[in-house]
């Protein structure tokens, strides 16, 4: 039996427009107007691609969630603007947000199996939940539903969109012109589906994309988050803290993954990375702390309240966290943000104001700031300790915080012989080292 080839580490960029900090698009070289700009996103692209990354990754949200009076939000539909992107480049994923809380099934099949198709096998799909009220009213709802409605239904609707994305074989399209036989219709199935939360007939409009289906993609810590994220998910974005509690989370994960039935090896593991790189450790401190004095107090506060479930006025700058760290188990919200900021907390005793600046103004995303080799020795660390297969990237700014990490760390990845030099296949799956799914309706050749 031959030996399974080495672990290779995995990178996407997380394109937050100008950037992970909330300040990022104050700076002289930053374009206000990027977060709107196609060039931009092509741009950020090109330049992860040059670096081999696996993938650019699109966050989403359904209505306006942050404090636009502040910064800029992700704005562009994701899937309309990765097809931009995946005509621009030619190996890069692209994987793009949708939420199960208001969408379709059906639509949102349809829409990733087309850009799956349009980029060659190059799509993924990042599947959340959805828990403002903000969004819920955008939908004629007065709130969302609880967390465990959420959660359920999501399973469903993931069970009936790959029942869809199934509902071609692989030799239903025969395309014989001498015949006049363009497709087997024996071989395209309705799905027929009937449940809890959706009535769903199928068959899809399209036969299975090059990836069979696109690459399932999720995060929550929750324990329904986790449960959703062992039976469907390919890869999962995760946000720890320490090395020790992602490692955890890693085993936790791939434990509940084999409960299910599936391999040991079933899930990616990319946990979300801040970095703020410079030439010397003290040149990256003060370009952190510039960056985070840009932020105004009153975004700060009323970010980490938000986050956290309190009122703003309730954090008190050189306070600590009301309460000592006894806060409430993040409620019905975000979940992973929350105990990722309280982790950052306890690690460090932290006023509000510290927290602010350990967390370079963001949401409990783990931060690393230094020179390349202090970036590419944690990351290593990490990768090979277990803690992540690889890094969902978030750069301070983009897109130079992104040029900085593929000149400055991406060549001592290499070095230490654990990323890629170029790219080895053409699908996100191949970037990934993931089979292909077998069809339902008949055995598929794996990747």
């Amino acid at each position: 039996m031959s030996a399974s080839p080495p672990r290779q580490l995995h990178l996407n960029i997380n394109a937050l427009h100008s950037g992970f900090l909330p300040s990022a698009w104050r700076l002289p070289e930053s374009d206000p107007h990027a977060f709107t700009d196609v060039q931009h996103y092509l741009r950020t692209a090109r330049i992860a691609e040059a670096g081999t990354f696996d993938a650019i990754f699109l966050a989403d949200n359904a209505a306006i969630a942050d404090q636009i009076a502040f910064r800029p939000i992700p704005a562009l539909e994701p899937t309309v603007l990765l097809a931009s992107v995946a005509a621009a480049t030619t190996h890069i994923g692209v994987i793009g947000t949708a939420s199960t809380s208001y969408n379709e099934p059906y639509n949102i099949a349809r829409r990733f199996s087309t850009l799956d198709h349009v980029s060659g096998g190059r799509a993924g799909w990042n599947i959340v939940t959805t828990a403002d009220a903000a969004s819920a009213r955008n939908f004629g709802r007065d709130a969302a539903s609880d967390h465990a409605q959420r959660y359920a239904r999501a399973a469903e609707f993931t069970d009936v969109v790959k029942a869809l994305w199934d509902s071609w074989e692989d030799g239903a399209l025969v395309a014989d012109k001498a015949a006049g036989r363009f497709a087997d219709a024996d071989k395209v199935h309705s799905i027929a589906h009937r449940g809890p939360h959706f009535a769903v007939h199928g068959p899809l409009t399209l036969p299975r994309s090059p990836q069979g289906w696109p690459v399932l993609v999720q995060a929550g810590a929750s324990a329904d988050g986790r449960a959703l994220a062992a039976r469907h998910a390919e890869a999962v974005f995760s946000a720890s803290q320490s090395f020790d509690e992602a490692r955890a989370y890693a085993a936790d994960l791939q434990q509940r993954a084999e409960a299910f039935g599936r391999g040991p090896r079933a899930i990616r593991v990319l946990a979300g990375l801040t970095t703020i790189i410079a030439g010397t450790e003290a040149e990256a401190l003060r370009r952190r702390d510039d960056l985070v004095d840009a932020i105004p107090w009153e975004y700060s506060r009323t970010r980490l309240a938000g986050i956290l479930g309190l009122l703003p006025a309730q954090l008190q700058p050189d306070a600590p966290l009301p309460g000592g760290l006894a806060l409430p188990g993040g409620g019905d919200g975000n979940h992973t943000f929350f105990h990722a900021t309280i982790a950052a907390a306890q690690r460090g005793r932290f006023t509000v104001r510290q927290l602010v600046r350990e967390l370079a103004g963001g949401t409990g995303h783990r931060v690393v700031v230094g020179t390349p080799e202090q970036v590419a020795d944690d990351i290593e660390h990490w990768f090979r300790g277990g803690a992540a297969d690889g890094f969902n990237l978030m750069p301070d700014v983009l897109p130079g915080g992104l040029q900085d990490f593929v000149d400055g760390v991406v060549p001592l990845l290499r070095r230490q012989g654990i990323f890629r030099s170029a790219y080895e296949g053409k699908t996100l799956r191949e970037h990934l080292g993931l089979a292909v799914p077998a069809s339902r309706h008949g055995a598929r050749a794996a990747a």
